[in-house]
């Protein structure tokens, strides 16, 4: 079997049609269920807003789909903006405002893939313009920002899709599908964690485009850890519970990295659910080790998503009545000392588990979130479950920024638009 991200959708779709439970599991993602019906036809015309290192990756996938023309690319930085041209190809024209790329190209959709704080003006003037929007995580900087970005769409009806590839990523739905199937019992604790060991700090070709490259680094632009990583792993948790949190209290500090930055490098949470659950996460720059996963834990079982494998829940008498059960049985009774050990401690599983989902069809849900778009757009086909999806994982996750901030617990706010 071919790896998925060398075949061709229809090619992928068929594969996927072959596996056991594919139908089933194509019910978690309606998203996908339609692709391998679509025939060449019109080819739609879009616009790359923001061709930094994220846009170019959307675009490389892009470029492969034949319904899409690339037809012109806006970035105001001079070398992003070449970089996206070379990758659109010698039809596309260049472009380094927007609203002037908005005025003079008949675009059927937009991909925005600026920094944070450009999010949400950008898509809103391209909602109002009446042009379909995917928009990359995190969905903006501010929950108000948020909220009219929600506000705009519903008033245009354009499709808005918010860039959280785990929605299109097999294994990952897969996962979810077995949770539903009561595999791991009722969710009672997710525990996430995304940990690197680098500074996150860009070359810079002088002093004066340092915020601009490293805007990651800068409150006026980025919100850190939380909007650039826990933001995936926040969706991944309200999916799983199907429900958003009722609050979270948090911290973060920087404690590494003292090089000017003003975000945090490191952070910890403790989201709290309505059905009594609680996401615990945690993210660093300083330290590789433990990696990224998302482990989801119930009576019967236990999932990791990011290394796909599940372990089922083995519960049988603690190791202390074990003991004393032992020494009824053969009447022998050892003296314990004051003070000592009566209790043998838990330690961790050291098996392997089983896998969630076949390694070979591996993949980050990247190029099939392209494809959906793509697809998408042509049918003028708007799906209100994935942008419920990005909205709630932008609220949650700036809920979370702001319990850091002002170092107090944040109440999920009332009165949003979705």
């Amino acid at each position: 079997m071919n790896d998925p991200n060398n075949n061709s959708r229809r090619d992928f779709l068929k594969t996927f049609s072959l596996i056991s439970g594919s139908t089933l599991l194509l019910s978690q993602m309606p998203w996908l269920r339609d692709l391998h019906a679509q025939e060449p036809g019109r080819r739609i015309k879009l616009g790359i807003i923001g061709s930094g290192s994220r846009g170019n990756l959307l675009q490389m996938y892009l470029k492969d789909i034949p319904e899409c023309e690339m037809s012109c690319v806006c970035d105001n930085y001079q070398p992003n903006l070449e970089a996206g041209l070379a990758i659109a190809g010698a039809q596309a024209k260049a472009y380094v405002n927007h609203l002037e790329m908005l005025g003079k190209e008949q675009l059927d959709a937009v991909i925005v893939a600026t920094p944070l704080h450009e999010h949400a003006h950008i898509v809103i003037d391209c909602l109002n313009a009446g042009v379909h929007v995917f928009c990359e995580k995190s969905m903006a900087k501010t929950i108000e920002e948020s909220d009219n970005m929600i506000k705009a769409q519903q008033k245009s009806g354009k499709i808005l899709l918010i860039g959280h590839q785990r929605m299109f990523n097999v294994k990952y739905q897969r996962a979810l599908q077995l949770i539903r199937e009561d595999k791991i019992g009722p969710v009672t604790h997710i525990r996430a964690y995304w940990h690197r060991n680098n500074n996150w700090r860009r070359e810079i070709p002088s002093p004066e485009l340092d915020r601009k490259i490293n805007w990651r680094l800068y409150r006026d632009y980025s919100c850190g850890l939380m909007t650039e990583l826990a933001s995936h792993q926040i969706q991944v948790a309200n999916q799983i519970l199907g429900e958003v949190p009722l609050c979270v209290w948090g911290s973060g500090s920087t404690n590494y990295w003292k090089d000017g930055r003003e975000v945090e490098d490191n952070v910890s949470l403790v989201y709290k659910y309505p059905g009594g659950t609680h996401l615990v996460y945690d993210s660093v720059n300083s330290n590789k080790h433990y990696g990224l996963e998302e482990q989801i834990m119930g009576p019967k079982g236990t999932m990791e998503l990011e290394g796909g494998q599940m372990w089922p829940e083995i519960m049988p008498p603690a190791p202390g009545i074990l003991q004393l059960i032992n020494q009824i049985e053969h009447k022998i009774f050892d003296v314990i000392p004051i003070g000592g050990a009566s209790w043998i401690p838990d330690s961790a599983a050291t098996d392997k588990g089983e896998y969630i989902w076949n390694e070979v069809l591996e993949s980050d849900g990247t190029k099939m979130e392209m494809e959906a778009f793509v697809s998408m757009v042509r049918e003028n086909r708007f799906v209100p479950e994935l942008l419920r999806q990005g909205f709630y994982a932008s609220v949650a996750t700036l809920m979370g920024y702001e319990s850091i901030q002002k170092n107090q617990i944040v109440n999920w706010p009332e009165n949003l638009s979705l």
